[in-house]
């Protein structure tokens, strides 16, 4: 079937429903083989790409801007920029001395990091210019608990947009996107937009999956209501959901396998999941990891689901999720292990 499109919020361009994550570039996919990666997506009517100016992950000093830097030499040798929308992202505060000696979200950085990642990128503009992760305190990447702090010093939200705006304004970006975001910090950045003519987010970037459906929560509202729309990063949460990590396995190339710091979706109440949800699609004819990217593809709010690959074989069949209809005994029966495990991750 072809591939279907969505609104990218009222900005009057139509993404492909998947869109092409980028992060393993890099790292565990070498140059040539993510320019393969992105002529066969292209072939298969993908026009959505996602990267950010941290990749590739795991984050290192050696190899950041490596992801970004590959999107651009495809550029030069294709020469098929307009053929695609791309997004990319703008670090948040953390542990990254080797960017900008300790990345924040103010105005300087904000413009340091878009003109960075052009030059990378071998392109004039980018078409979705996002926030990685908020400035401020607060819950994501799977923390829970949140813990208020009475001497908080970060940058307001509304420096970051209006930074974005003047970027909007000089013609480097088109449009601004959130991601890792909280429903209230996606209420202040569309209040902001409003109250002041700033730029409007687009798109909220968050984790979305059968193990993670947190979204529903309080964030879907927003994407129907505001056009905010969902693009649902680790729609199979780290792999996982395929069940090739079922009873112990560790595929050696797998990324939960080669780095340590990809726990987030390891424990008992996971792995419980992961096996009725396999068994569940092998009991109808399924592919695990299409059945589970077949459920992200089809919520009314989404915009793009993000998928990732390090081989041609995931490629193929992560992108030909988008064919596979799942009957409405398999939905029956994906809610009923939703209600056994409501949240094994956050």
């Amino acid at each position: 079937m072809s591939m279907p499109t969505s609104p990218l919020g009222t900005t009057g361009l139509q993404v492909s429903r998947i869109c092409l994550g980028t992060m393993t570039w890099g790292e565990q996919n070498t140059e040539a083989q993510a320019h393969e990666q992105l002529d066969y997506a292209l072939a298969q009517g993908i026009n959505f790409i996602d990267a950010a100016e941290m990749y590739p992950v795991p984050p290192r000093a050696e190899t950041q801007g490596r992801t970004e830097q590959y999107i651009g030499t495809w550029f030069k040798k294709r020469a098929r920029r307009d053929d695609v929308i791309l997004a990319t992202k703008v670090v948040g505060p953390g542990d990254f001395k080797w960017i900008r000696g300790g990345p924040k979200l103010d105005r300087a950085n904000v413009l340091a990091a878009c003109d960075a990642s052009l030059k990378r990128l071998q392109t004039d503009y980018i078409d979705l210019y996002q926030v990685h992760w908020p400035a401020r305190a607060t819950n994501y990447f799977g923390q829970l608990g949140f813990r208020p702090k009475a001497d908080e010093v970060s940058t307001p939200v509304e420096e970051t947009l209006r930074a974005l705006g003047d970027l909007v304004k000089a013609g480097k970006v088109r449009h601004v996107g959130i991601s890792n975001e909280t429903p209230w910090g996606a209420a202040e950045y569309l209040r902001l937009a409003r109250e002041h003519g700033l730029p409007r987010p687009q798109s909220i970037q968050n984790p979305y999956s059968l193990l993670n459906r947190s979204f529903e929560t309080g964030l879907a509202e927003f994407s129907h209501r505001e056009k905010l729309g969902l693009l649902a990063y680790s729609p199979l949460a780290f792999g996982k959901l395929s069940g090739k990590f079922l009873n112990g396995a560790r595929p050696p190339e797998a990324r939960v396998t080669l780095f340590a710091r990809f726990s987030r979706y390891n424990s008992e109440q996971a792995d419980r999941a992961i096996a009725e949800y396999v068994a569940l699609a092998h009991g109808h004819g399924l592919d695990p990891a299409q059945m589970a990217l077949a459920y992200v593809n089809t919520r009314p709010f989404l915009t793009a689901t993000i998928i990732g690959a390090t081989t041609m074989q995931q490629l193929r069949s992560n992108i030909a999720s988008i064919g596979v209809t799942l009957e409405p005994a398999v939905l029956d029966e994906i809610e009923a292990i939703h209600r056994r495990y409501t949240y094994p991750c956050p």
